[in-house]
């Protein structure tokens, strides 16, 4: 299968061999140091968990009062970066202040329930906290005094299971050094992510919960996160960042001694692939006019040619759709059809009491900001037609249904992911500060805005280097697109990287914030992995861009896959 980027079309250096068996075929090189006959790495020394440092904090669930044990701010990496005291994204957009300079975006918090305290066998779950790639200083979900609601409370659910909760905080987008730099560029996050894991896999025996049953939950930036987690496992392409920030397993000459593979993965909206985001976002809203009817069409011309790029794009990738067939920009629609009435008829099959407006009825959609007062808007049912009494769609208009998409929520400009830079804008929330080096604020990532980048002096584009993005990609030396590279699933899946075996990923049916192409794709590709035994992917009905909103379906759904994993101190393998 060739990868994803059209502007990457090489394997993947230093991959790691795929399994044969139950455990990663990593397992063999990935013994500690110890039982190969070497001396203990005095960095891993450094990062040993003290199962003696906790708090004991009590919270309801479900009405009934449990003790959970807080170990707090755990540095999980031996060379944290030193953050600035004030960081973009306070009120107003103005800064905030961080209490913890030191590690505040490098350590976790962990949460035991009491029915865990000595359980090595409980799964341990991996909250990553992110919001739209941006980087994520340290939370603690689980407070004392706290009532949680098992059904709609994912934390609640966790801690009722006997799962161990474990926040993780990381370097990402917007996030300013100590040094004013900007240290969070692609791909810390993904490096920060995976040195989590190797921390808990280095102290899995002295910790509660098994490493070996690692799931990492995520929404949006998270869910992209928690993704190429779950796909890259292993891979020495992310072996010099890690020693970079004194990740655990690696020796003093840069090898991987530990493991940094998951077991599950739950993702929520995953905003992956950017690389070619705008084109699969340009190809969807303009392919049947939804832009001009939405009247949110201000670059006609940029998005005509961003979206002609999607089917050389689609066809690179090699994927066939669930019936065997060629998946490409020609059937994609269809695919995406099929993938609502999937989604609308799941929803009415799973409980009595779930019903869709029939036709020229209304959709009650409710929305609002965090904090404010939520505001319902009535929506006309002009697309979808069902019968009440089967449960089944008898058609859905593609037309009137991307428009209702864009219609209950605005769609991004165009660009929609890597605009800072073009057409003077300076001032976008996009991705593009995710790329580039530490110390320029931001790059353009995308062909069409590298070569469409008219800012003066930002460093970024043809008009500054001199450099079309072909010729400046083609250089040897590390660029932006190996950054793109480092933080797309699509380019480790199917590969020499031990992906995760199981995966639940949900994209709902009006969530505009990235194509819907987007998330099929990456569910054709974890269906084509043989590595991956259970993978739950839909669009969930009528959903916004969110997480966690279907907890007992989600953590039914872990508890299924853990259920028939086995004993995890049974075959644990070493690292």
């Amino acid at each position: 299968m060739i990868r994803g980027h059209l502007f990457r079309g090489t394997a993947l250096a230093g991959s790691l061999m795929l399994a044969a068996v139950t455990a990663p075929a990593s397992v063999a090189a990935a013994a500690p140091a110890a039982d190969r006959g070497r001396a203990a790495d005095p960095q891993d020394a450094a990062l040993a968990f003290d199962s003696a440092a906790y708090t004991t904090i009590t919270v309801t669930v479900d009405g009934r009062p449990m003790n959970v044990r807080w170990y707090k701010q755990i540095c999980y990496v031996a060379n944290p970066v030193a953050a600035a005291a004030q960081q973009p994204g306070g009120p107003g957009g103005g800064s905030t202040t961080i209490p913890d300079t030191a590690c505040g975006y490098q350590s976790m918090n962990v949460f035991v329930p009491e029915s865990s305290f000595g359980d090595r066998r409980t799964p341990v779950y991996l909250a990553m906290n992110n919001s739209g790639w941006k980087a994520s200083h340290l939370r603690a979900s689980v407070t004392a005094g706290t009532s949680y609601n098992s059904s709609t409370s994912n934390v609640g659910a966790a801690l009722k299971a006997g799962y161990v909760f474990v926040d993780v905080a990381n370097r990402s987008r917007g996030l300013v050094g100590a040094d004013g730099s900007y240290p969070g560029k692609a791909p810390a996050a993904v490096a920060d992510a995976k040195a989590a894991v190797r921390y808990l896999r280095l102290n899995d025996v002295a910790m509660p919960g098994s490493a070996e049953r690692i799931v990492v939950n995520g929404t949006s930036g998270g869910g992209a996160l928690v993704s190429i987690l779950g796909a890259s496992g292993n891979s020495a392409e992310y072996d010099t960042y890690l020693a970079a920030i004194g990740a655990a397993g690696i020796d003093a000459k840069g090898r991987s001694t530990l493991r940094d593979d998951v077991f599950a993965v739950n993702a929520y909206c995953p905003i992956t692939d950017l690389g070619n985001a705008d084109i699969a976002y340009e190809w969807l809203y303009n392919i049947l006019a939804t832009r001009d009817s939405a009247g949110a069409n201000p670059s006609p011309e940029a998005a005509t040619a961003i979206a002609d790029r999607f089917p050389a794009y689609e066809r690179s990738l090699g994927l066939r759709d669930a019936d065997g067939s060629r998946l490409t920009a020609a059937t994609m629609l269809d695919t995406i059809e099929k993938e609502v009435i999937r989604s609308a008829e799941t929803y009415l099959e799973a409980d009595p009491a779930h019903t869709i407006p029939p036709l020229g009825g209304t959709f009650e959609i409710t929305s609002g900001a965090p904090g404010g007062p939520p505001t319902t808007t009535s929506y006309v049912n002009d697309w979808i037609d069902l019968d009440a009494v089967t449960g089944k769609v008898r058609s859905v208009d593609m037309v009137k249904y991307l428009a209702f998409v864009a219609t209950q929520a605005t769609l991004k400009t165009t660009p929609a992911f890597d605009a800072v830079g073009v057409d003077g804008n300076t001032t976008s929330g996009t991705e593009t500060d995710l790329f580039g080096p530490p110390s320029q604020k931001y790059m353009n990532y995308t062909e069409y805005s590298w070569n469409h980048n008219d800012v003066p002096g930002d460093g970024s584009g043809l008009d500054d280097t001199g450099l079309t993005w072909d010729r400046y990609t083609a250089k040897k030396s590390p660029t932006v697109d190996d950054q793109v590279h480092l933080i797309n699933p699509m380019d480790f899946i199917d590969t020499g990287a031990d992906t995760a075996p199981n995966w639940y990923v949900r994209h709902g049916t009006r969530d505009r914030d990235t194509a819907f192409t987007v998330s099929v794709n990456l569910g054709r590709a974890l269906a084509a992995d043989k590595q991956v035994e259970n993978l739950n992917q839909q669009l969930a009905w009528n959903q916004p861009h969110a997480g966690n909103y279907d907890v007992p379906e989600a953590m039914a759904w872990i508890a299924d896959v853990v259920g028939r994993s086995g004993d995890p101190l049974a075959s644990r393998p070493q690292g």
